[in-house]
């Protein structure tokens, strides 16, 4: 598909969109025109449409949050979403439903209410600033919606789909006083067929000029229940953000044959230059047939037929077809071909739509060291991006606006990133579709639900209606996403949120998607399945050890913070991983953060994640505000030091190991040595001796050899240089917490608080001249206050290749 034309043909309304429609309240509906229509009466139609208009304008206002982004001022009952929400799968005739319905918030056990609260701007959830209404709903309550609507003349004889892009999350749905279905699921999009209810008696001779009413009734538990539901929760803090109710998707009309295509499966196969495109039919009796046709634009690649004659119900149509000289799909250049599709049903044309693809492979494969890697199109490609929560200090879940949505996607193009994890939550069509077109990957990730594991503990036994309720939504959300060419992992667990079965989890996954890698969990509880294996460190960074059949991957890390005044959700009480006070200082942390990350590639390191990618609520350790008014880092030097990780990795050569894969032999005391401890000719030799890392067990990363519970110890042990022609020296340490390290008696490096995994420090100039060759002193001390303690130095040299 043409992105520039699929663009346009969004931006411009439909002959079944006149923009007072889109923008009535639940009690205002569109005229249809007459065909005999005077110029005057067009005339007249057009002042009652900007009547009603300003009307609608004057009467609604957006809630006052604490933080607002610059999109929110576009947002109006008369443009909010107009864009086609399904880019996969387009059809030409199509009513948006987004605008002003009428609320209420009623005790849960209650009936449908006979007044309503007020008015809500759909599709944004009740709790936040752009719905107008920003209350907290809970699991005592329920949410109701009301709007009302005309189903356009020249629809009629046709199946009315009434589409919800995503609703959070039990929703029961009526149209004229008809219950027409109910959904659970607060991230999969849902359809019901509303024809029946319409038709008020087979009346459809009246479609045009009566009012029809759509009814929902919506409860959300929140953290009190079991459901998926990622990073909700009923009272926010930490990671933790405000919980939504309700329709946060574009809910929209469309009509269809009774010959249709529900549904439909592209999988490119970059090997054999083909892609398969199968079909699910809705059918009645009789033969249908249905052509596919490739195009590289406007250009025919590949084309092809397949009929079906049967006695009607649903039928599966599949297609291969040749994919000659196929342009690739990358981030570098991340091209789609068109697709169209045109059904018919005895011979008449009764459905017609148009989809994309990209011709992307994604894998696991070794490289010339013989290192298990994530391959594209059958080469490596390290992988780095940020986590992405996807949460808008004015729409909470929802953008403001779908310029917004892409903004986002360009800054990371722009600080040169080429994923995006999508963290414990599913974003609307509209998020894939911008990273299809503008090429950046994605890890998709599951929300979470039910309980939270630790580490070290076994899977949960969740109960069966948990279970199978995850599980329905896991299949519902990958059958609803995997066309889109960006996603290349899926991610069902993270931190032990919900975690259970995973050996199971990830054989499900890879049954409904075999096309695609599947990361058993990200960070804390791997089972060893899978094709990666996942860590977090913070700050970090770290790499997990490599494996024969699995990627080593870092999963989170980073998380450096900087509030900027004005731009928080709140003034006080922000807090990262690590704080900084300005601009620069945030820089030059992050430059050192990414140069350690750069030196774990040659050992095995295969993708980073970096937290995060705005901040969030009272997390302030994104690259932007959470406004998204500034990116707090030097741009140019980040976008830089990201693209490096793309390089040839550098050679990293080790001049004193550390004790992470065999301990090393130190001597230690942990009682306060005598001056001049730190100097080569000092005599240790009424020290201990013990095989490092020392610390206890628990630590996170640590490596324990010797076990050390006092405040300080003291280390010393002596190394061989052959040269001092060096390249890029760098410490390799883990320290909890404060440590001093000394060569031949020169301090070297003085490090405050802690770190959860090894990390490499780079030696300036004063410390490479400390060095000599021959015989060296490698000295140590580390002090702890509280908590886990660990201590455990190396050294290594950093060559470029």
């Amino acid at each position: 598909m043409n992105p520039n034309r699929i663009e346009r043909s969004y931006s411009t309304p439909t002959t079944h969109r006149s923009r007072v429609q889109l923008l009535t309240r639940p009690s205002e509906v569109r005229r249809q025109k007459s065909k005999a229509g005077s110029v005057l009466c067009l005339l007249f139609s057009v002042l009652c449409s900007l009547f009603i208009c300003s009307f609608i304008r004057a009467d609604w206002q957006p809630a006052k949050g604490p933080l607002m982004t610059r999109w929110a001022k576009q947002v109006s009952p008369n443009n909010v979403h107009p864009e086609y929400p399904r880019p996969q799968m387009v059809r030409k005739n199509w009513l948006n439903l987004n605008g002003l319905w009428e609320y209420a918030i009623r005790p849960k056990d209650e009936g449908q209410p006979k007044k309503f609260d007020g008015q809500i701007l759909v599709p944004f959830p009740a709790e936040s600033a752009l719905s107008g209404v920003m209350k907290a709903v809970g699991e005592k309550s329920r949410l109701w919606y009301r709007r009302t609507f005309k189903v356009p003349k020249k629809w009629e004889n046709q199946r009315i789909l009434l589409h919800f892009g995503a609703v959070d999350w039990d929703t029961t749905v009526w149209v004229n006083g008809k219950q027409v279905g109910d959904h659970r699921g607060g991230y999969d999009p849902f359809t019901f067929d509303i024809t029946d209810a319409l038709n008020d008696g087979g009346a459809q001779s009246a479609w045009g000029r009566l009012t029809a009413e759509i009814v929902l009734s919506v409860w959300d538990p929140t953290n009190t229940g079991y459901q998926p539901r990622g990073k909700q929760v009923k009272k926010p803090g930490g990671i933790w953000y405000t919980a939504v109710t309700g329709i946060w998707q574009t809910v929209w009309l469309e009509p269809v044959a009774a010959a249709h295509i529900k549904s439909l499966n592209i999988v490119p196969d970059v090997d054999s230059k083909t892609v398969d495109v199968s079909l699910n039919l809705v059918s009645p009796a009789g033969e249908a047939a249905a052509t596919v046709t490739v195009l590289d634009r406007r250009k025919k690649v590949a084309s092809g037929q397949i009929k079906i004659t049967g006695e009607g119900g649903i039928a599966t149509l599949s297609i291969k077809l040749a994919v000659k000289n196929a342009k690739l799909w990358s981030p570098d250049s991340p091209f789609l071909y068109d697709l169209k599709v045109t059904l018919t049903h005895n011979g008449k044309i009764v459905d017609e739509l148009s989809s994309y693809f990209g011709m992307r492979k994604i894998s696991l494969g070794k490289d010339k060291e013989g290192i298990t890697r994530l391959f594209l199109n059958n080469k490596p490609l390290f992988q780095f991006g940020p986590l992405d929560q996807g949460w808008w200090p004015d729409g909470l879940y929802t953008a403001p606006t779908d310029e917004a949505l892409r903004y986002d996607i360009e800054v990371l193009k722009k600080l040169g990133c080429n994923m995006l994890r999508k963290h414990v939550k599913v974003e609307p069509a509209r998020l894939y579709y911008w990273c299809d077109k503008l090429g950046l990957m994605v890890w998709q990730d599951m929300p979470n639900g039910d309980r939270h594991i630790r580490g070290r503990d076994s899977d949960l036994e969740r109960g069966d209606e948990s279970a199978m309720q995850f599980e329905l939504e896991l299949k519902r959300v990958i059958e609803a996403f995997r066309n889109h060419p960006c996603i290349v992992m899926w991610v069902p667990f993270n931190e032990g949120w919900g975690q259970y079965d995973t050996p199971r989890i990830v054989n499900l996954i890879k049954e409904l998607d075999p096309t695609r890698l599947v990361n058993n969990t990200s960070g804390w509880a791997d089972r060893g399945v899978g094709d990666v294996h996942d860590i977090h460190r913070y700050p970090g960074p770290a790499a997990p050890p490599t494996e024969e059949n699995r990627a080593a991957v870092l999963g989170e890390f980073g998380g450096l913070g900087l509030p900027v005044k004005g731009h928080t959700w709140r003034d006080e009480k922000n807090w990262g991983y690590r704080s900084y006070k300005t601009r620069e200082e945030l820089t030059d942390a992050y430059l050192v953060l990414l140069d350690n990350l750069r030196s774990l590639i040659g050992g095995g390191l295969c993708a980073g994640v970096y937290t995060q990618t705005t901040d969030v609520e009272i997390e302030v350790n994104g690259f932007m505000t959470y406004d998204r008014a500034m990116i707090k880092m030097d741009v140019e030097k980040a976008a830089a030091a990201n693209r490096r990780l793309y390089l040839p990795p550098p050679v990293v050569k080790t001049i004193v190991p550390t004790s992470q894969k065999q301990g090393q032999s130190w001597r230690y005391t942990t009682s306060k040595p005598r001056d001049g401890w730190q100097r080569a000719g000092f005599d240790d030799s009424d020290w201990q001796k013990g095989k490092g890392g020392f610390g206890t067990e628990g630590t996170p990363g640590a490596v324990i050899g010797t076990e050390w519970k006092s405040s300080d110890i003291w280390l010393r042990r002596t190394f061989e240089l052959k040269s001092k022609k060096l390249s890029r020296p760098q410490l390799l340490i883990h320290h909890d917490e404060d440590a001093e390290v000394y060569i031949n008696g020169r301090l070297i490096a003085k490090l405050e608080r802690y770190t959860s995994s090894y990390v490499q420090v780079r030696l300036d100039e004063k410390a490479r001249k400390a060095l000599k060759v021959g015989s060296n002193c490698l000295a140590v001390h580390c002090t702890q206050t509280t908590g886990g303690q660990y201590i455990d130095v190396g050294l290594v040299d950093i060559k470029e290749q």
